[in-house]
């Protein structure tokens, strides 16, 4: 068995201290709001989502512009820097300006970039403003490590809003910020209708503040983003199987228009319709020995075999060939996987009689 090495006195005395130098090292930087970015040597913008990184650049450069109108501003893309230029761009002017200089695209930074920044860290100029632009990734890690123990330093937390919750206090918060309310309702709805992308949310509340007074309230929402929400696949499927073709086929294209994936719809009809299916199987008998024989809950059982009541055999196994096909088309079996996912849906609708 090898020799076990234990640490001298000396040395176990000397860890803590080195850990809480590198702590008190990480913790140089400041978390700062997008929307009230100071002045300072390096500026942070970590995250994917770049309508928040968009603010905190418009308010940083609004107070450097207070601060100095006449400041130079450069940007430039980190994956295509070479060797020397961060010296050039950071030396002094001859009026002696501040300058800000953006870098895009740290996350894909070539390793030229990464030595020179991390050499420009320890001694940044206090003419300069350094913008980092990481989306996100381990790739120049060693950069956000840097500029987050350059003393003065200030992050701005980019990420994107995932929660409806989320969303909807940026909404409430937009609107307060210009000294205005918005009932909790109303941006939920906001939400609702245009709650995938954050830039176009924000648009949406300027619209809503610029053509309204008072309180934004969800009726103001509805008149002008009433067409436009968000569907889900399951939404689409409830509509079809009700038999109404065009609400469903609005769903649908709402969902399209919104990012939600042709293959989920299709996934949520193909879901509703093998449900009835088995129910239609199962034959007669107490919904709760029909929901334990098929594995799924007795309200299943009942809502199926109402719709059961009002759609024929042959219009279910025309659906059920219909989503079989659109499933073929949008996993790449066809070229308009749009118009599979359609058809499927009309024939679903097209299946319930009267």
């Amino acid at each position: 068995m090898p020799a076990r090495t234990t640490a001298s006195p000396a040395a176990r005395k000397a860890a803590p201290a080195k850990a809480a130098a590198k702590t008190a090292l990480k913790s140089l930087v400041t978390a700062v709001d997008p929307h009230d970015v100071p002045l300072a040597p390096v500026v942070l913008l970590t995250g994917s989502e770049d309508h928040l990184a968009d603010r905190a650049l418009q308010s940083l450069i609004a107070n450097l512009r207070a601060a100095d109108p006449a400041f130079e501003r450069t940007d430039v893309a980190a994956a295509g820097y070479q060797a020397g230029q961060l010296s050039t761009w950071t030396s002094p002017s001859l009026f002696e300006e501040r300058s800000l200089v953006v870098v895009d695209g740290v996350d894909a930074a070539t390793d030229a970039f990464v030595d020179d920044v991390l050499g420009y860290l320890p001694d940044p100029s206090d003419a300069v403003v350094l913008v980092l632009r990481h989306r996100g990734g381990n790739r120049a890690k060693k950069v956000l490590d840097g500029a987050r123990a350059t003393r003065g330093s200030v992050e701005v937390a980019c990420q994107p809003l995932k929660r409806d919750q989320d969303k909807v206090d940026f909404v409430i918060a937009d609107v307060r910020r210009v000294r205005r309310r918005i009932d909790v309702d109303a941006a939920r709805a906001l939400v609702h209708a245009v709650g995938s992308d954050l830039g176009e949310m924000a648009a949406a509340v300027d619209q809503l503040l610029s053509d309204t007074d008072g309180t934004i309230t969800e009726a103001d929402v509805d008149r002008y983003h009433g067409g436009r929400r968000e569907a889900t696949g399951f939404e689409v499927a409830d509509a079809a199987i009700d038999g109404h073709a065009g609400a469903a086929l609005a769903l649908t294209r709402h969902a399209a228009a919104t990012g939600v994936p042709g293959v989920v719809v299709v996934a949520a009809l193909a879901s509703r319709l093998r449900t009835l299916a088995k129910v239609a199987s199962a034959g007669r008998g107490k919904s709760a020995d029909v929901a334990r024989d098929l594995g799924m809950a007795p309200w299943l059982v009942d809502r199926a075999r109402r719709e059961l009541q009002h759609v024929e055999p042959e219009g279910l196994a025309r659906a059920l060939l219909a989503v079989a096909a659109a499933d073929h088309a949008v996993k790449g079996g066809a070229e308009d996987g749009e118009y599979a996912v359609e058809r499927a849906v009309r024939v679903t609708a097209e299946a319930r009689t009267r």
